[in-house]
C-alpha cells in the first residue's frame, strides 16, 4: 500500500466515523423523551407537611404540592405553554414560569402570561392520614375565564419583566 491509498483509507475512514456520529447525535437530540412522571400511586406527605401558602417540590413525582389556604393541590410542573419546569417563588407566593413569564396562584390557577390555561393538576386523595398522588390521572388546569381573582402577591416577584 503506498502512502497514497493509506491517505485514501484514512479518510474514508474518517467519513464514516464522522456520518455515525451524527447519526447517533440527531437520533438523541430527536428521540422523544421518557414521561415526566414515574405513573401509579405516590404518596406526596401529609397535610401538615406543607404551610398554608406555601408549596413544596416532590422530586419522586416531579410535581408540587401545594397547600392554598387548607386547599391541597398537586401541580404538575411543567408550564402548560411550553413545558418550562415552573418554579414556586417564595417572595410572592406564586408559581412563576422564567421562560416566557407566565404567573399562576399557589392553587395553580392563571394569572398572567402567555400560558393557555392554569397549571395541570394531579389527582389527590387523602388515605389513612396521608396525601397521595395518582401520577396517571393528570388533568388540565383551569381555563384562564375560570381564574377568580387572584390572591394578592405577599411581595416582590422572583422573575422581572423585560
Amino acid at each position: 500500500m503506498d502512502r497514497r491509498e493509506l491517505l485514501r483509507t484514512g479518510w474514508k475512514i474518517g467519513g464514516l466515523l464522522l456520518g455515525v456520529a451524527a447519526g447517533w447525535t440527531s437520533y438523541e437530540a430527536l428521540r422523544p423523551l421518557a414521561g415526566s412522571a414515574i405513573g401509579g400511586r405516590l404518596k406526596v406527605g401529609r397535610v401538615d407537611d406543607v404551610e398554608p401558602g406555601s408549596a413544596t417540590f416532590v422530586t419522586e413525582g416531579r410535581l408540587w404540592l401545594a397547600n392554598a389556604d387548607g386547599a391541597m393541590f398537586a401541580l404538575s410542573q411543567r408550564c402548560p405553554h411550553l413545558g418550562c419546569r415552573v418554579p414556586f417563588c417564595e417572595s410572592s407566593g406564586r408559581f412563576e414560569c422564567p421562560c416566557h413569564g407566565s404567573v399562576f396562584d399557589i392553587d395553580g390557577a392563571y394569572i398572567a402570561g402567555p400560558s393557555p390555561r392554569g397549571m395541570d393538576r394531579y389527582e389527590l386523595t387523602l388515605e389513612n392520614g396521608l396525601l397521595v398522588a395518582d401520577l396517571d390521572k393528570l388533568h388540565p388546569g383551569p381555563d384562564k375565564s375560570d381564574s377568580s381573582s387572584p390572591r394578592p402577591a405577599r411581595g416582590p416577584a422572583c422573575v422581572q419583566e423585560g
